[in-house]
C-alpha cells in the first residue's frame, strides 16, 4: 500500500463519532474517503494540516433542517452550517418539502418558509435530485418528502378536510416515486393547518409507501403541549402500522403549563423504543421559531418577529412592543404583520437539558435560513452543544456530544460510512478547539459565526476555514438511506 494521500491531519485529538474515548493520532484522506487512522508519521500528503492536539470529529449531521432551498443556492447560503462543522443536512422536515409540487402563487404558511412561488418549481423529487446532481451543494443532503407538499398537490389546495381514498392513494404513489428517486423518508407537520385536518388513518395510508424500502417516518407531532402524550401515542401507532422507524422532531414540552413534563414524555418514548425503532431530535434552546400565527399568540409567551412581508422594518422587534406602538393587542398586531415569522419563547431550560441529555436524542437545528432576522440556532446550534452544554455545564462528555451529532444521527438515518472516523468512511470532517468553541450567535446578533470551529471538509474537500469563510467548494451530494 502506498503511503501517500491527498490530505493528512496530524496530531489530532480524535473523537470518532461512536461515543468511545478520544485518542491522539493522525487521519489520512485519499479522494473522498479516509485512508488510514493512527500514527501516520511515515505517510506523505499533498496537504498537511497540523492539528496541534485540537479535536477532529466526523462532520456534524444536522438531523432537522429547512435547508431545501438553501442547498440549491451555493456556498454562501450554507456558510451558516459549514461554519458550525456541519457537513450533512436533513431537509424536508415538518411536512414541508420543496418537491414534489409546483406553485403558481405564494404557498400558504408554513410552506412559505422555503420561499415564494418562484422556488416551487420541482414537479417531482427526481427533478429536485437532478438539480442537486447538476449543481452540487457545498454539504451533503438527506431528503424527506413532506406530507403538506403532497396534500397541496393531491387535494388541489383544498386541505381543510380529510383526504379521500383517491387522494390518499395519489399521495402514497407520489411518495413511493420520490423514495425510488432517492428520498429517505416521509415527514408530517400535523400541528400546522394544511395538515391538521389529516386523520391518523390518512397518514398511515400514505406512510404505507415507506414499508418496502424501510424509509423513515419523521414528524412534527400534532401537539407538543397539553396533549403531547396523545400525540406521542399517535406517532408510535403510525410507525408501527407502517412497519418503519419513527423520528419525533424537535422534542419539546411547550407552554408554561407544560414545563417539566419531559419527565413524563421521555420514559414513554424510551419504553416504546424497546419495542419499535424510535428516536428524536432536539435543538439546544428554550425558544422555537416558525411562522407567526395570531391565533396562537399568548400574553405569557414572548414573541419576537423574524420577518414580515408587509412590514419588513419590524424584523427583530418584540411583538408586544409593536402592538403597543400601534395601539392594538398582540393578536391584532400579529395579523397585521402577516405573512410573517416569529420566535416563540415557550420552553423551559430544565426540559431542554433533560431532553438533550437523553440517550435517544440527536441534535438538529430546525433553523429557518431565509428568515431576515433568524433564530440564532441557524448559526449556533452545534457549537452551543459543544461549548455551553458539554464543556461549560458538563451536561455530558465531549465524546457524547459529538456522538449525538454524528454517529447516532448517521445510524438513525441509515447513512452508510458516515458519522464516524475510521478507515473507509467518507471524509466528512471538522477540526475544532474544545477550549474555545462557542456559539457567538444570540437573539440580538443571530448571524455571527462560531469561534473555535477551525476547518470543515466535505467528502475530503476543504469547504470552510475560520477567518476565511467558505472556500467555494461544492463537494456535497444527495445521500439516501441505506445506500452507500
Amino acid at each position: 500500500m502506498t503511503l501517500h494521500c491527498d490530505l493528512i491531519i496530524r496530531d489530532a485529538t480524535i473523537l470518532d463519532g461512536t461515543g468511545g474515548p478520544r485518542r491522539r493520532g493522525d487521519v489520512a484522506v485519499r479522494g473522498e474517503r479516509i485512508a488510514a487512522v493512527g500514527d501516520l508519521g511515515a505517510w506523505t500528503a499533498a496537504q498537511d494540516v497540523a492539528a496541534g492536539g485540537r479535536a477532529l470529529a466526523p462532520g456534524f449531521i444536522d438531523a432537522h433542517t429547512h435547508d431545501d432551498r438553501a442547498v440549491l443556492c451555493g456556498p454562501s447560503c450554507m456558510l451558516c452550517k459549514m461554519s458550525q462543522g456541519v457537513t450533512t443536512v436533513v431537509v424536508g422536515n415538518c411536512g414541508i418539502s420543496l418537491s414534489p409540487v409546483r406553485m403558481k402563487q405564494r404557498p400558504i404558511p408554513p410552506l412559505d418558509l422555503l420561499g415564494d412561488e418562484s422556488w416551487w418549481v420541482f414537479g417531482s423529487f427526481a427533478e429536485y435530485a437532478e438539480r442537486l446532481a447538476r449543481t452540487p451543494a457545498p454539504v451533503n443532503t438527506v431528503a424527506l418528502i413532506g406530507h403538506m407538499s403532497l396534500r397541496i398537490e393531491a387535494m388541489a389546495g383544498d386541505t381543510q378536510r380529510a383526504a379521500n381514498d383517491a387522494e390518499a392513494a395519489r399521495m402514497r404513489a407520489r411518495l413511493a416515486e420520490s423514495l425510488a428517486a432517492g428520498g429517505s423518508g416521509f415527514s408530517t407537520g400535523l400541528y400546522y393547518p394544511p395538515n391538521a385536518m389529516a386523520p391518523t388513518d390518512e397518514v398511515i395510508a400514505v406512510a404505507e409507501a415507506l414499508r418496502e424500502s424501510g424509509a423513515l417516518y419523521v414528524t412534527h407531532m400534532r401537539d407538543e403541549s397539553d396533549d403531547i402524550l396523545d400525540a406521542i401515542a399517535e406517532t408510535l401507532r403510525i410507525g408501527e402500522a407502517a412497519g418503519v422507524p419513527v423520528v419525533i422532531s424537535h422534542h419539546k414540552c411547550a407552554q408554561p403549563e407544560n414545563f417539566g413534563r419531559s419527565a413524563e414524555t421521555l420514559p414513554v418514548i424510551a419504553a416504546a423504543a424497546a419495542k419499535q425503532p424510535v428516536a428524536f431530535d432536539v435543538y439546544p434552546y428554550a425558544a422555537g421559531s416558525t411562522v407567526l400565527m395570531p391565533g396562537r399568540v399568548r400574553a405569557d409567551v414572548p414573541v419576537r418577529v423574524t420577518w414580515s412581508v408587509p412590514h419588513p422594518e419590524m424584523q427583530g422587534r418584540w411583538l408586544a412592543d409593536i402592538a403597543a406602538g400601534w395601539g392594538i393587542d398582540q393578536r391584532e398586531a400579529a395579523a397585521r404583520l402577516l405573512p410573517a415569522g416569529a420566535i416563540y419563547f415557550q420552553m423551559d431550560e430544565d426540559d431542554v437539558r433533560r431532553i438533550l441529555a437523553h440517550p435517544l436524542s440527536m441534535i438538529g437545528s430546525d433553523g429557518l435560513p431565509h428568515d431576515s432576522f433568524p433564530h440564532p440556532r441557524v448559526w449556533g446550534t452545534f457549537p452551543r452543544v459543544l461549548g455551553h452544554y458539554a464543556r461549560d455545564l458538563g451536561l455530558f462528555s465531549l465524546e457524547t456530544a459529538v456522538h449525538k451529532m454524528t454517529g447516532r444521527t448517521a445510524a438513525v438515518f441509515g447513512l452508510v460510512d458516515r458519522g464516524v472516523i475510521r478507515e473507509g468512511a467518507y471524509a466528512d470532517l471538522v477540526l475544532f478547539d474544545p477550549a474555545t468553541v462557542q456559539d457567538a450567535a444570540d437573539f440580538d446578533h443571530p448571524t455571527r459565526p462560531s469561534p473555535g470551529i477551525l476547518q470543515t471538509w466535505v467528502n475530503g474537500v476543504r469547504s470552510y476555514v475560520w477567518g476565511e469563510g467558505a472556500t467555494g467548494a461544492a463537494a456535497g451530494r444527495l445521500l439516501t438511506r441505506n445506500r452507500a
